[in-house]
């Protein structure tokens, strides 16, 4: 019956060939107390032979033996035919008859582990190439080709519901076959991916922007809503390289929205980007409401919230060091965040947490060891590819253009309004002073408004600090703004046709002013 499950023949076959061995006995066994012959190979066979279920060994099913270390098992026609045949067509019945090859009706296999050590192979190799499969893609993939008769499993979490499915009706759905055999091109879609990414980074000449970019994402939460709630959310990640958002302790509160992700997103990178001073940054949609560094975290988080109290309110604020008595104190004194991000928590501070701000969520976050290479943005039908946010200019490459020469505090003062600036989107102007982003005016359509905001936020406090532009300053007015703002030092790209008259306006002011000569763009 075209689409049945079940073949003319009363024996059903079951070839299993996994490099994942977790769960495998325990299916083998089920199979066979429904009465299914099973094939096996290698590993996975004597697993399930020491187990004590009876297994045919895919040499002997095929009458080959394996051959060039490990490289061909189950490439062979009594493989591949038993997989692929349509058991309705009769050309493909009298192949099978002539050929000796018997069907095989589900298909259990999962691949070498690409990517991982060498050294931890189980079949021995002195090359990573030697863990890119070949015959375990095949046979998945045939197997997920031939759906329609053949049901294929690539992941050990669907062995229960598979061995259920087939006790309730001795039989696969159509549907339940279509969906593993979805599993297992995507399986198999994410392993190649991964091997490309390889290729292209481990290249003598990598190319910076390779030709093609395969990227193989699995989804990892299901989120209330998206950025609003009539849009549906969810956060996906790498197949091949887990990142820090799947390694978070979250202690308390409900789980994370798609804004708290994007948030929190930012304010970690911020808080990690400060040096190795304590650093607290505070996040509100997408751009810092605050940040500071100081000798200790309370301080740092005192000094980050008080640059904008009331836009704190209902925050992200993520730190760089572990949450200590002291800085608790000062975050339950202080407006409620949405969230909390830390390396860690010391005994007590949870609890203090949850008892004074119990809607707050309290997260655990591993240091990442580094920043991916490509940053990815997706346009209405189509892709933005560039090279991740990073800082190249480093204050000693930096240029004075102004008569003044600026102060050891003045230049220190103009690399954290700097690296702050970096982080706000533009047009973004920062003011700080001694560690603390006291003006920050971010995202307006010209720079001047830019800074009118965030001079208004600074409030004089940053008066003798430092006034950093994202991009460079086309008109002197700038200038004027960042003087009557008081600050003593202005950090800017240059680059502009008219640098000579904002130069010169720098002179008029008395303000030292700086080129890094890299502009620091975000959108």
């Amino acid at each position: 019956m075209p689409g049945s499950f079940r073949q003319v023949s009363e024996s059903r076959r079951a070839l299993l060939s996994v490099y994942d061995k977790s769960g495998v006995v325990d299916l083998a066994q089920g199979l066979a107390d429904l009465g299914w012959e099973l094939i096996s190979s290698g590993g996975t066979a004597r697993v399930i032979a020491d187990a004590g279920i009876q297994v045919t060994d895919v040499a002997q099913h095929t009458g080959s033996p394996i051959m060039l270390g490990h490289r061909v098992v189950t490439l062979h026609p009594k493989v591949h035919g038993g997989i692929l045949a349509d058991r309705t067509d009769p050309e493909h019945q009298a192949d099978m008859a002539e050929h000796d090859i018997d069907p095989i009706d589900l298909v259990v296999g999962n691949l070498y582990p690409f990517g991982s050590s060498v050294a931890d192979f189980q079949h021995g190799a002195g090359r990573p190439e030697e863990l890119i499969d070949i015959g375990g893609p095949a046979m998945v993939r045939a197997a997920a080709k031939n759906h329609a008769q053949v049901g294929v499993v690539v992941d050990p979490s669907r062995y229960d519901d598979v061995l259920a499915e087939l006790r309730a009706s001795g039989s696969l759905s159509d549907a339940t076959r279509r969906a593993l055999a979805r599993d297992a091109f995507a399986h198999t879609a994410a392993y190649d991916a991964a091997i490309v990414t390889w290729f292209d980074e481990t290249a003598d000449d990598p190319e910076t922007l390779p030709p093609t970019i395969h990227l193989a994402l699995e989804r990892a939460d299901v989120l209330r809503y998206g950025e609003n709630p009539h849009q549906q959310g969810a956060r996906y990640r790498r197949a091949d390289q887990p990142g820090i958002w799947d390694a978070v302790e979250q202690h308390s509160g409900v789980a994370l929205s798609y804004l708290n992700f994007f948030d929190a997103d930012a304010a970690w990178r911020l808080a990690h980007d400060l040096g190795e001073q304590p650093a607290v940054a505070i996040m509100k949609h997408a751009n810092p409401c605050g940040a500071a560094v100081a000798a200790d975290l309370a301080s740092a988080y005192r000094r980050a919230f008080e640059c904008d109290p009331r836009s704190a309110f209902g925050g992200i604020v993520a730190t760089n060091r572990v949450v200590d008595l002291a800085t608790v104190e000062a975050m339950v004194d202080a407006a409620q965040a949405d969230v909390v991000l830390a390396p860690g928590y010391e005994d007590g501070v949870i609890e203090q947490l949850i008892g004074k701000r119990k809607n707050t969520r309290i997260l655990a976050v591993t240091v990442p060891d580094a920043a991916p290479a490509l940053a990815i943005r997706q346009m209405a039908d189509g892709f933005l590819v560039q090279q991740n946010h990073r800082f190249d200019a480093q204050p000693d490459d930096w240029a004075v253009v102004t008569d003044r020469q600026p102060s050891a505090q003045e230049l220190a003062d103009a690399a954290f309004a700097w690296r702050v600036c970096g982080h706000v989107n533009s047009n973004a102007i920062v003011l700080a002073k001694d560690g603390v982003a006291w003006g920050i005016g971010a995202g307006q359509q010209n720079r001047v408004e830019s800074g009118e905001i965030a001079a208004a936020k600074a409030a004089g406090r940053a008066e003798g600090g430092a006034c950093a532009s994202d991009a460079f300053y086309p008109f002197p007015d700038g200038v004027h703004a960042a003087a009557d703002a008081g600050a003593a030092i202005i950090v800017q790209p240059g680059g502009s046709v008219g640098d000579e008259q904002t130069i010169a306006a720098a002179n008029e002011r008395g303000v030292a002013m700086v080129f890094t000569g890299e502009r620091q763009f975000l959108h």
